[in-house]
């Protein structure tokens, strides 16, 4: 399948790529068959008055998003995709910078009201009958927020050929595909399985917001899921769950995060039929590479080559990318630059080289810094996941006044562990592992057993950054 730039909208290639009446979305209350949308709406019989508008869309799920999405690629000039935890603050700064007229929303939003914008009340999810044909035709941008910044996030610019460059042209799974994530699709990573299910031809089950992890999984096994993808983080946190067994999808996903040893070999383990493969992407950079080894990182052979149009190099150890599916530009003045003048992207993701395999170290602004001597968290908890009691680990730096600061690291167990003699093994343990694997400014200096880890809503651990 080919993407014209100017012609082909999202419904377009939707609907050529098989047939509507065997295909849904799904979440946790509504399952919408994709026929229903051929001829129908849930924008209140205000598409054309949207033709050419640049469209925010605020919507309460991701069901009714991902069904405006299908009706405004093609007739909106412009789509702002509205994270779910975006600030009232940073909603009017998002309507400022993308010069914005009007509001898709599931309520009415006084708080915008003296912006100027029109605000359009959609049915959620509830498809009525559309009496205006569906006509295609305008080239439609497609405003994402970044992650991962303080004060006003960042939105950068992409138009349906780069957030589809790595989907269109693949081949086309066999059999009624069934996509699930565990992110939310109004996210760069969610987003992309959305797009990989409409425009490969599958189905789509949603997760909820609140949902527990069983019930979700439940819902998706139930449906037949045949792909599925998240963060290392979500993978790690379902893993602590008997209701991995409900699923059997021959397709496992991760991105977003360092994929270590300890998670891959895991989700081998639980899915041993299936193909596992962790990618990188960033909502800037669009998505790079998968690797479907088994093996964490990336083969180092890869640097220098043009791969699918992706081109990959390492300087001052971070990764740069320069692709076809790059975001075009940051919206707004005060932003800065996306790319270098040569047209890379420096990711700010730290890369070594060990062997003939580069593998991630973490990010750039999260170092710790041990008496002058630096350390990333991920390498060290890349070693303090393998210890086949812990779960999941995350390593920061705690103040010293000696030597600046030193490693420390917490822990989520498989199950409970009583405090004592048991909990000074386990951190006996582990350290040692530390001390065979790593130097010695990298080796915790305590380990601690918690009962959780603090995660961000797009499912990453949340770390303090320097």
């Amino acid at each position: 399948m080919s993407l014209p730039p100017e012609q082909a909208s999202l419904w377009d290639l939707t609907a050529a790529s098989g047939p509507l009446d065997r295909r849904f979305l799904l979440d946790e209350a509504v399952r919408v068959p994709l026929a229903a949308l051929a001829d129908g709406t849930t924008l209140a019989g205000q598409r054309e008055a949207l033709r050419g508008a640049c469209v925010v869309l605020r919507l309460e799920t991701q069901l009714a998003t991902a069904l405006a999405l299908l009706e405004l690629d093609g007739v909106a000039r412009r789509i702002v995709l509205c994270t779910p935890d975006l600030s009232p603050a940073h909603l009017r700064h998002a309507i400022g910078v993308t010069a914005a007229t009007a509001v898709v929303s599931g309520q009415p939003m006084p708080e915008v009201a003296d912006l100027g914008v029109s605000v359009i009340v959609g049915s959620g999810a509830a498809v009525i009958p559309e009496t205006t044909p569906r006509a295609a035709g305008v080239a439609t941008e497609w405003a994402l927020f970044t992650s991962g910044t303080t004060g006003p996030p960042k939105l950068a610019l992409h138009d349906l050929k780069t957030l589809a460059g790595a989907i269109v042209g693949s081949a086309k799974p066999a059999g009624d595909a069934v996509w699930s994530t565990y992110y939310d699709i109004r996210r760069y990573g969610g987003l992309q399985i959305l797009l990989r299910a409409l425009i490969g031809g599958g189905s789509m089950v949603l997760s909820g917001a609140h949902e527990e992890v069983s019930a979700f999984l439940a819902r998706a096994g139930a449906a037949g899921v045949t792909f599925i993808s998240g963060t290392p983080t979500h993978w790690r946190r379902a893993t602590l769950s008997p209701a991995t067994a409900a699923i059997a999808p021959p397709n496992v996903r991760l991105s977003g995060e360092v994929a270590d040893q300890a998670i891959l070999d895991k989700l081998r383990a639980t899915y041993p039929g299936a193909r596992i493969c962790h990618a990188f992407a960033s909502t800037e950079a669009g998505v790079a590479f998968e690797v479907d080894d088994g093996l964490a990182g990336f083969p180092a052979s890869w640097i220098g080559q043009a791969r699918g149009g992706v081109e990959l190099r390492v300087e001052d150890d971070t990764l740069r990318i320069r692709s076809p599916r790059t975001a075009s530009r940051y919206l707004g003045d005060e932003t800065g630059p996306l790319m270098a003048a040569d047209g890379f992207v420096d990711t700010k993701d730290l890369v070594e080289l060990r062997g003939d395999r580069y593998h991630f170290a973490g990010r750039r602004d999260g170092v710790i810094n041990v008496g002058g001597l630096k350390v990333h968290p991920e390498e060290v908890e890349a070693i303090v996941n393998r210890h086949p009691r812990v779960k999941m680990s995350l390593v920061k730096a705690k103040r010293s006044p000696i030597i600046g600061a030193i490693v420390v690291a917490d822990v989520v167990l498989a199950a409970n562990e009583e405090s004592g003699e048991g909990g000074k093994r386990l951190e006996a343990e582990i350290i040692a592992a530390c001390r065979d694997a790593l130097p010695w400014y990298k080796v915790p200096a305590s380990v601690k057993v918690v009962s959780s880890l603090a995660v961000s809503a797009a499912g990453k651990l949340i770390r303090a950054r320097g």
